[in-house]
C-alpha cells in the first residue's frame, strides 16, 4: 500500500493530503527507466571488456587457426622453393650445359606480377599483410614452376636428340681391330708414293686383306656410293649435325645412294682400288666441311693405352697408301 504525505496548511491549522500530478509521476517514471537503461548500458560495455560470447570465443579461435594455417603454409612454400631453387641449378648448370643450350635467365624464372592494385582486394582483414605476402609468394612459386615444367620438356626433347646425335657421330674403326694388318698412315703431312711428294693426307690408312668387311661409323645417310679415279670405289656417308665420313679404295661396295645405314652396318670390303699402292681403307671424317683428325673418333672402340699406340703409330707412319 502506497504512503499518504500530507503537509500543513497554516490558514487551516489542519493537515492536509498531498496530491502527486500524473504527468509529475509519468516524469518521475520516465526519468527512472531511462537511468536503469544507461546503468545497464555502461555496465553491459565495461563487462564486455572482460566477458566474451561464446560465438566471439569461437570466431577467436577459427582466426587463430587461420593465421597458424598461413604461417605453414609459408614455411612449406619456403622449404618447396628450396627445392627448385637446387633443381633451376641443376637445370642451368648440368643439363642445359651437357646439352649446349643457354641457361634459363633469373629475371625470366623469377619474375613477379605487375599492377600495384593485384593485391588490393586481399585489403582490410586484420592479417591483410601477412596474406597478401602469401598470395604473393604462392603467384611466384607456382610461375617458377610453369617456367621449369616447360625447360624440362625441353631437356627431354633435347635428350632425344642429343640420343640420336651421339648415335650419329663418328666413333668406331670403320675396319674391326683383329682385321687389321696395321695402321699405315695417321692425318697430317704425309709423302704421296705416286706422286713422290710430301701432301696433306686429310685421313688414316688402314691396311687389312682384301675383301677385309668394312663397316659405317655412325648412324647416316649415304650420298655417295660410286667410282672415282682418285679412290676408286668410294662410299660418302652425312651422318647430319655437320659430319660426314668417306671411305676409299674399297674392292667391292655393299651399300647404294640413299640408303639409311647404322654404326656397324656393313657397308663395303677392303681394296686397292683408284690411287693405291697396297690393300687398304683409306678414312676421312669430316665436321662443317673442314676434315679432322679420325683418330679422335674411336672412342667407341678404343681403350686409353690403344689410343696412345694408334696415335704414336699414325705419327711414326712417314708414307700414306694414296
Amino acid at each position: 500500500m502506497a504512503k499518504v504525505k500530507y503537509y500543513y496548511d497554516a490558514d487551516t491549522l489542519s493537515y492536509r493530503k498531498i496530491k502527486t500530478k500524473k504527468s509529475d509521476a509519468y516524469k518521475k517514471s520516465l526519468f527512472g527507466f531511462l537511468a536503469i537503461l544507461l546503468i545497464a548500458f555502461f555496465g553491459f560495455i565495461g563487462f564486455s571488456q572482460f566477458l566474451t560470447s561464446p560465438k566471439e570465443r569461437a570466431q577467436k579461435r577459427e582466426l587463430e587457426n587461420l593465421k597458424l594455417h598461413y604461417e605453414l603454409l609459408n614455411k612449406r612454400m619456403q622449404e618447396s622453393s628450396k627445392v627448385l631453387a637446387d633443381l633451376q641449378a641443376r637445370d642451368n648448370n648440368i643439363y642445359r650445359a651437357y646439352f649446349e643450350v643457354n641457361p634459363i635467365p633469373d629475371e625470366q624464372r623469377k619474375a613477379g606480377f605487375g599492377g600495384i592494385n593485384r593485391y588490393k582486394y586481399l585489403d582490410g582483414f586484420n592479417n591483410s599483410e601477412m596474406i597478401k605476402n602469401t598470395t604473393k609468394e604462392l603467384d611466384i612459386l607456382s610461375k617458377q614452376l610453369v617456367v621449369q615444367s616447360k625447360s624440362l620438356d625441353e631437356i627431354v626433347n633435347l635428350g632425344k636428340e642429343k640420343e640420336e646425335m651421339l648415335a650419329s657421330i663418328p666413333a668406331i674403326q670403320p675396319v674391326k681391330k683383329e682385321d687389321l694388318t696395321r695402321m699405315a698412315s695417321g692425318f697430317g703431312m704425309r709423302m704421296h708414293p705416286i706422286l713422290k711428294i710430301m701432301k696433306f693426307h686429310k685421313g688414316m690408312d688402314f691396311t687389312a686383306p682384301v675383301g677385309t668387311p668394312i663397316y659405317a661409323s655412325g648412324n647416316g645417310t649415304v650420298i655417295r656410293a660410286e667410282r672415282s679415279a682418285t679412290f676408286g670405289n668410294v662410299v660418302y656417308i652425312d651422318h647430319g649435325y655437320g659430319y660426314e665420313t668417306i671411305y676409299g679404295h674399297m674392292s667391292k661396295i655393299i651399300t647404294k645412294k640413299g640408303q639409311r645405314v647404322k654404326r656397324g652396318d656393313l657397308i663395303g670390303l677392303v681394296g686397292n682400288t683408284g690411287r693405291s699402292v697396297g690393300a687398304h681403307l683409306h678414312y676421312e671424317v669430316h665436321k662443317n666441311g673442314k676434315a679432322l683428325n679420325p683418330i679422335y673418333y674411336y672412342y667407341g672402340d678404343l681403350s686409353p693405352e690403344e689410343f696412345i699406340a694408334m696415335q704414336k703409330a699414325s705419327q711414326e707412319e712417314g708414307q700414306s697408301y694414296d
